[in-house]
């Protein structure tokens, strides 16, 4: 090959080049960071700090009246964070002498550390089973808008119950509540799912509707009515979120201790607006 030919090929290459750059081929784009179909991440959880729970993101849900809270504990065997996973379990509690409950469980929130408002939230989960197992990811108002609940609302994006193939993803308000409009519109659905394989559960949050999804797919939609009361539609404000490994209650029913330890696994946690 003479010099002029090696000159002439260098050109063409610098020119095919500078085209490239110019008209955007695709092996030369840098991918648009954090997104995914037009949303932008704004919030993630990946538990990626070895046996470490994040306290500026994080809080231990305590012990309260309600029945999914019969025993939530910020015992050390009821959470795990290893090999970038969060271990949320349900156990029989080994030292009765110091708290008198049968069973202990662990849960998380982000209550006065995250809140959204409008947007989507998914969660890559893992599902054990045992009877009276009530694994749930959740949310409630970060401020009482409203008053009190259930005036505010509630959006249940996943509740399984013992051994189960399905969820449930449902709304909760005073609306559906204490007015009993639990049909106009339907305020519950349910999903079949395989629980022992990790599934993203997921929420798409609009100003006039929500979008409950499994795995990227709509399962459920609540709208947003025009002409009903009011408190059908508490979810104008800011919420967080819950994940929690429940145990017992009255609708999932008794506990069979011989069926624990039981763990709900998170993978990771993503919100996008």
């Amino acid at each position: 090959m003479t010099a002029a030919h090696k000159y002439t090929l260098q050109i063409i290459g610098l020119c095919l080049w500078a085209f490239c750059i110019l008209s955007g081929c695709s092996s030369l784009k840098t991918p648009a960071p954090n997104s995914t179909d037009g949303w932008q991440l704004v919030w993630e959880e990946s538990f990626d700090k070895k046996d470490f729970l994040d306290p500026g993101k994080w809080n231990i849900i305590e012990r309260g009246t309600p029945d999914w809270s019969n025993y939530m504990s910020d015992h050390e065997d009821v959470y795990q964070v290893k090999n970038g996973k969060l271990y949320l379990r349900g156990i029989v509690n080994p030292d009765r002498s110091r708290d008198t409950v049968p069973f202990l469980t662990g849960g998380v929130s982000t209550k006065g550390k995250f809140a959204f408002q409008y947007g989507k939230i998914e969660v890559r989960a893992k599902l054990e089973s045992a009877q009276g197992a009530w694994p749930a990811i959740w949310m409630l108002a970060d401020q009482p808008k409203y008053g009190k609940y259930p005036r505010n609302g509630e959006i249940d994006i996943m509740e399984r119950l013992s051994y189960e193939d399905k969820i449930y993803q449902t709304i909760h308000s005073y609306y559906t509540l204490e007015l009993k409009q639990n049909s106009v519109p339907p305020h519950s659905s349910t999903t079949a799912v395989r629980p022992e394989k990790y599934n993203i559960y997921g929420l798409e949050w609009f100003p006039d509707k929500l979008v409950f999804t499994l795995n990227g797919k709509e399962t459920f939609t609540y709208p947003k009515l025009e002409g009903v009361d009011a408190t059908q539609w508490p979810f104008d404000q800011p919420f967080y979120f819950m994940l929690d490994m429940q145990l017992g209650g009255s609708w999932v029913g008794a506990v069979s201790p011989e069926d624990l330890p039981v763990q709900m696994i998170i993978d990771w946690v993503k919100v996008y607006q």
